[in-house]
């Protein structure tokens, strides 16, 4: 299929109706040197929250102590949905100081052992089916880094069962992953109000 084209060659030869095909689950990739991967991530889990889906974010990268906009507003449709039963549940996870399984702060190596610890539990749950939709926010830098195994994460991700959609984060996201996945989108950087010395504003990066 070329680049940037939406309507396929050919209806591929899989044994599948349309409806089977439409309801397969997707792999998203959100890469790229531009601003907005996360938003748009986020953006697709709303929209799954409003579908009813079971919603998990995985935050690999910023520090426990961060707070984002889109943390509340996730945490505020989690108790909505547990008052009114609209939408989905919502759990969300840092890594390091905040993955709720552990709790503890150190060294890089301990971040490493964090990131892959966070991954295991991951992929327990991958295998347990227990959500609709998982965010694994700003994931591509353990990837790179070496503290994940790739090779694994795509052997997990082609094989989990159901119909669980995941949606992976962050630059330089590894030709492998990029390969596996079904939706790659790559945001490009084109200008950038930081690269003439403003700052980070309420409501636009937080």
């Amino acid at each position: 299929m070329a680049q940037g084209k939406l309507d396929p060659d050919s209806v591929p030869d899989d044994g599948l109706t349309t409806r089977q095909r439409r309801n397969l689950p997707i792999t998203a990739v959100h890469t790229g040197t531009g601003k907005g991967k996360s938003t748009a991530a986020f953006g697709m889990a709303l929209r799954g929250w409003n579908q009813g889906f079971a919603i998990a974010v995985f935050q690999f990268v910023k520090s426990a102590k961060w707070k984002v906009g889109e943390e509340e507003a996730f945490r505020a449709l989690d108790r909505l949905h547990e008052e009114t039963g609209m939408g989905g549940p919502v759990e969300w996870h840092k890594m390091g100081s905040g993955w709720s399984w552990r709790r503890k702060s150190g060294t890089e190596e301990d971040h490493a052992a964090d990131a892959s610890e966070g991954w295991a539990e991951i992929r327990r749950r991958l295998e347990s089916e227990a959500h609709d939709l998982y965010v694994l926010d700003e994931f591509t830098y353990p990837l790179k880094w070496g503290w994940v195994d790739v090779n694994e994460v795509v052997e997990v991700l082609r094989d989990r069962p159901g119909r669980q959609h995941v949606v992976i984060t962050g630059r330089d996201a590894p030709p492998a992953l990029v390969e596996a996945a079904d939706l790659v989108t790559e945001m490009t950087l084109v200008k950038h109000p930081m690269q003439v010395g403003r700052k980070g504003q309420r409501g636009i990066e937080w």
